[in-house]
């Protein structure tokens, strides 16, 4: 998996890499609770080769939600992930800061 070096708007290279052909999922933040990294709103661009655009939380919690956009692009159904202190994941994925997040990933169709 690579990041781009670009700062660019995760949904302009959403639209940038649908344009190019490549198959490309987004990952949203729709809730927060508590101390969360991110903001509601914030997108996370994921294409069929693991580059990624953008941020949902950061660590080994953007890196699960990317593994799941793999599955996400190969099936077309979209997916609500939580990750939380409260949820047995969570440490597992590194988020012990005390919130939880939702995040719902779906694939772009051009």
């Amino acid at each position: 998996m690579q990041a781009s070096t670009d700062t660019l708007d995760p949904l302009a290279v959403a639209e940038a890499w649908v344009c190019e052909g490549r198959q490309v999922a987004i990952a949203t933040v729709i809730e927060t609770w508590g101390s969360a990294p991110r903001p509601v709103g914030s997108h996370l661009v994921i294409d069929g080769d693991g580059n990624f655009e953008g941020s949902v939380s950061g660590g080994c919690v953007e890196g699960a939600v990317i593994g799941e956009a793999a599955d996400i692009l190969e099936t077309g159904k979209a997916k609500i992930l939580e990750f939380g202190v409260a949820d047995e994941t969570a440490w597992h994925v590194g988020l012990s800061c005390g919130g939880r997040i939702r995040v719902l990933v779906e694939r772009v169709d051009g």
